[in-house]
C-alpha cells in the first residue's frame, strides 16, 4: 500500500506484516476502490434476474434464514450447483447473487444459492454458520432427486468469506457427520477465500469473530485435505490484497502436494470484488473453467 513507504512499521505479528498491514490485507475496501460499483452492478443484475427467474424458496433447517432459493433449468436428473456467497461472513442474501444462477441454467443444470445467517446474529460463532452450509448440501443431496437433480452431480462453489465456508463444506466428514456417502461432490470452485484461519484470528475480524484454537483447527480448510474426495478449483485475482493471494496459492499447493485433482486461476489485473464478475463470465477465466466441471456431467 501506497501509505506503507511512509508510515513507521510496528512490531510483526504475521510474516513481514505489523498489525495494520494485517488488518488491511484482511480488509477489501483497501485493496478495491471501485467496491460500490461492483456492488451496484451486482444488485441491479441479480434484482432483474430474481424478478424474471423467479426461484422456488426451499427450506434446510429450522428456521426462516435455513433456506435456498432453487433455480430450476426444468431438466430431470441435471446438475446442482450449490453457491455460498461472501459478505465477510456478515453480510448478503442469496437473492442478491440470483444473476449468478444464469450461466448454469443456460447448460442445463440446477443451481441452489443458499441463506444462512449472519456472523453477528450467532454471536460471533463461527461453527454455527459452517453447519447451516453443511447441513444445507447434505439436505441438496438426499433430495436432490425430488428437486429434479442427481445425487452424484453436487458442485459447490463459493466466494470471499462464502468461498472460506465452501472449503469447509469440502472437507466435510461426511460419513460421520450426516451418515453419508464420502464422495457427495463432484466438484468445487474456490474463489478468493481463507482456507486457514490464524492469521484472520490476529486480524481486526476477530473483533467480530469467536475465534478459538478449537474454531482455527476445524475450519481450516488447508488442515483437513484428507477429506477432499472431489476435483477442486482455486481463483484469485492479481488485484487481490496480499494475504487473500497467498491463502489461495497455498492451498493450491498443498491440495497440488496431497495428489487432490486441483487446477489453479489466477485473473490478471481482477480486484476481490471483481473475481465474482468473472466466474458469471461463460467467456471469463472462471466462469469457462466453472462451467465446463459442471457441463460434463451434463
Amino acid at each position: 500500500m501506497a501509505d506503507d513507504a511512509v508510515r513507521e512499521k510496528g512490531p510483526l505479528v504475521w510474516l513481514d506484516m505489523d498489525q495494520k498491514a494485517l488488518d488491511d490485507a484482511y480488509d477489501q475496501a483497501v485493496y478495491a476502490p471501485n467496491q460500490s460499483l461492483v456492488h451496484r452492478r451486482r444488485d441491479a443484475a441479480s434484482a432483474e434476474a430474481y424478478a424474471r427467474l423467479k426461484p422456488r424458496r426451499v427450506s434446510y433447517g429450522a428456521t426462516p434464514i435455513e433456506g435456498f432459493d432453487f433455480y430450476s433449468s426444468g431438466r430431470s436428473g441435471a446438475p446442482i450447483l450449490v453457491y455460498t456467497h461472501g459478505g465477510a461472513w456478515r453480510s448478503g442474501k442469496a437473492r442478491d447473487f440470483a444473476h449468478l444462477a444464469e450461466p448454469y441454467l443456460a447448460i442445463g443444470a440446477h443451481v441452489a444459492i443458499l441463506d444462512f445467517s449472519s456472523i453477528d446474529d450467532v454471536n460471533g460463532e463461527l461453527p454455527v454458520m459452517v453447519d447451516q452450509v453443511r447441513r444445507a448440501v447434505a439436505h441438496i443431496y438426499k433430495t436432490a432427486g425430488e428437486l429434479g437433480g442427481d445425487q452424484a452431480k453436487i458442485f459447490v462453489a463459493g466466494h470471499s468469506s462464502g468461498g472460506h465456508l465452501t472449503g469447509c463444506i469440502v472437507v466435510t466428514d461426511w460419513e460421520g457427520q450426516f451418515g453419508l456417502p464420502g464422495n457427495v461432490l463432484a466438484g468445487a470452485v474456490l474463489m478468493s477465500g481463507m482456507y486457514e484461519l490464524e492469521p484472520v484470528r490476529r486480524s481486526k475480524r476477530s473483533l467480530y469473530v469467536k475465534f478459538t484454537d478449537e474454531n482455527v483447527e476445524a475450519l481450516s480448510a488447508i488442515r483437513h485435505l484428507d477429506k477432499v474426495r472431489c476435483p477442486v478449483i482455486v481463483a484469485f485475482g492479481t488485484q487481490e490484497t496480499p494475504e487473500f493471494q497467498r491463502q489461495s496459492r497455498e492451498f493450491h499447493a498443498a491440495l497440488e502436494k496431497a495428489g487432490k485433482d486441483v487446477k489453479l486461476i489466477v485473473v490478471e489485473a481482477a480486484n476481490h470484488f471483481e473475481i465474482q464478475e468473472a466466474f458469471h463470465n461463460p467467456y471469463g477465466p472462471i466462469g469457462r473453467h466453472a462451467l465446463a466441471q459442471v457441463r460434463a456431467k451434463i
